[in-house]
C-alpha cells in the first residue's frame, strides 16, 4: 500500500517539478481526511497539482472557479420544476465529487464561501431541507491568491479552521524551472497521467493512518506545543481543540508515508508550519498570517522531551 501510495507521489513529482516537500505534505493531507489550502501567486502550480493528484488517485475531480458573483447554488445545486412530472427535482453541484478544486476561493463573496462550510466539516450538504451525503473520499483544495492582490475577500477565522493544511508552492528553484522549459506542456503530461491506486486501497490508508499509535509522551509534546501558541506574546490566540486535533492527524499521516505505525517529534515538527499557520493571529494582524518565524519559535522554545 505505502509502495502504490509512493508511486503516486513520484508521478506527481514528474508534473509538479522541484516540490517535492509540497506534494508529500498534499498526500498527508489527503490521507489524514483532511482538505488543503494552497495560497500563492498566480502560474505557480496550484491547479496543476490539484489535478496531477486525482488523475494518479483515480479521483472524480471537479473545479469551481470562484468569482464575484457565484451563488451557493452554483456550488451545492438546486431543485427545478419538471412539468413532465409536476415535481422538483434535485441537480447536484460540482461540490459532490471526490476531489474538488476550489479555485481562488478568495475571490469570492462570504456567503459563497461558507457554502463550503458543512461539506468540509461533515461530508455533507443540506440543501433545501434535505441532507445529502458527499462521495468518500472527499478532499478539497482550494486556491487563493495573496490577499494584498485586488479583488478579494478574506476568508473567515471558522473557514480557515476547515482547511487541515495550508501551503505556499514558491518559485521552482533553477534546476526545476530548466527542466520545465525544456520539458513538455504540463497539460500534455497531466492527460499522460494513469490512475495508480484503487479507491479501497485509497480509503483503508485512510483507516491505517486513524490506526497510528501515538504514545502518551508524544502526546503531552503535542499538548506543549498548542499550549505554547495559547501563551505566545506575539499571538492574539492559540490553536483551538480542532487544531490540535489536526496537528496529530496530520503527523500521523506523515508517520505513515515514512512507513512507521507511530508517530515520533519529529513527525510533528515536519507538518506544524502547514496546519498551525493559518490558525493563529498576530497582535493586530489579518487572520491567518502567523509568520514563520513566530511558528518557528514554537518549535525552538518547546522540548519535544
Amino acid at each position: 500500500m505505502r509502495n502504490q501510495l509512493e508511486t503516486c507521489i513520484d508521478a506527481v513529482n514528474q508534473v509538479v517539478l522541484g516540490k517535492e516537500h509540497a506534494v508529500r505534505l498534499a498526500m498527508a493531507c489527503l490521507l489524514a481526511r483532511g482538505h488543503l489550502l494552497i495560497e500563492d501567486l498566480p502560474g505557480m502550480g496550484k491547479t496543476t497539482l490539484s489535478h496531477a493528484l486525482a488523475q494518479v488517485l483515480g479521483l472524480n475531480y471537479q473545479r469551481i472557479q470562484f468569482t464575484s458573483d457565484l451563488l451557493p447554488g452554483d456550488i451545492l445545486g438546486t431543485s427545478v420544476f419538471d412539468r413532465e412530472t409536476g415535481q422538483f427535482v434535485f441537480h447536484a453541484g460540482p461540490i459532490f465529487t471526490e476531489l474538488l478544486l476550489a479555485d481562488e476561493i478568495n475571490r469570492a463573496m462570504p456567503k459563497s464561501q461558507s457554502a463550503l462550510l458543512e461539506a468540509m466539516e461533515e461530508g455533507q450538504v443540506t440543501i433545501e431541507g434535505a441532507t445529502r451525503p458527499l462521495p468518500e473520499p472527499f478532499f478539497v483544495i482550494a486556491t487563493q491568491n495573496p490577499v494584498s492582490q485586488g479583488g478579494t475577500f478574506n476568508l473567515p477565522e471558522s473557514q480557515l479552521d476547515r482547511f487541515l493544511m495550508r501551503l505556499s508552492l514558491g518559485y521552482p528553484n533553477a534546476n526545476a524551472e530548466r527542466q520545465l522549459l525544456q520539458g513538455g506542456a504540463r497539460r500534455q503530461l497531466l492527460n499522460q497521467l494513469q490512475p495508480l491506486i484503487e479507491r479501497a486501497v485509497l480509503l483503508a490508508a485512510q483507516q491505517q493512518v486513524s490506526e497510528v499509535r501515538a504514545s502518551e509522551a508524544l502526546i503531552s509534546y503535542v499538548l506543549r506545543l498548542v499550549e505554547a501558541t495559547r501563551t505566545h506574546a506575539q499571538l492574539a490566540f492559540g490553536l483551538s481543540p480542532r487544531g490540535s486535533l489536526a496537528l496529530l492527524a496530520a503527523a500521523k499521516a506523515w508517520a505513515f508515508l515514512a512507513g512507521r505505525d507511530y508517530v515520533i517529534p519529529e513527525d510533528v515538527q515536519v507538518v506544524l508550519p502547514a496546519v498551525v499557520s493559518h490558525r493563529l493571529r498576530e497582535q493586530n494582524g489579518p487572520p491567518g498570517l502567523a509568520s514563520a518565524a513566530v511558528v518557528q519559535s514554537l518549535l525552538t522554545d518547546v522540548p519535544a522531551l
